[in-house]
């Protein structure tokens, strides 16, 4: 059978487009916390603290619960990311006024500066990442994967019942 009649099932799982997508992730993965090292930080550190600085030119401080969902993590590691900016002096901890038992997480002037050195680390990878894809392609590879997330919420949600 002509390679361009086979239908994709047919390839080995290792071939298949959902394989494809999870080593490229692995990829982008590691490619993110080896640049995001000289800050001494992985992606999961550094998108909470992107998120944290643009959040706080937006809104008033959100709680770990907040950043929890935001990130689609559990309270439990939101706890530990936490944990480790805050050990670094780059968030910080307040007590809610409206409710002593929640914790308001704040970016302080130091995690700014680092949130900004993380934004230029992005930058430059995501430039090396989309080498030879244009915007079009960027834009259609989005809509694509967004409607595989949905797929997938649907799944788990079907799964869960």
């Amino acid at each position: 059978m002509p390679e361009s009649s086979k239908h994709e099932l047919d390839a080995p799982p290792w071939l298949r487009t959902e394989s494809t997508l999870m080593s490229a992730a692995r990829g982008i993965r590691r490619a993110y916390d080896l640049r995001l090292s000289e800050l001494g930080l992985n992606l999961s550190e550094a998108i909470l603290l992107a998120f944290l600085q643009e959040a706080t030119q937006s809104s008033e401080p959100l709680t770990q619960v907040d950043l929890a969902r935001h990130m689609h993590v559990g309270r439990a590691a939101m706890g530990s990311l936490v944990d480790s900016l805050e050990g670094r002096d780059w968030v910080a901890r307040k007590a809610n006024p409206r409710d002593r038992r929640v914790w308001l997480i704040a970016i302080t002037p130091s995690g700014q500066q680092a949130a900004r050195q993380v934004g230029k680390i992005d930058e430059r990878l995501r430039a090396e990442l989309r080498e030879g894809i244009s915007r079009r392609e960027r834009r259609e590879l989005n809509r694509l994967l967004n409607q595989l997330r949905q797929n997938v919420s649907h799944v788990l949600a079907d799964d869960e019942t």
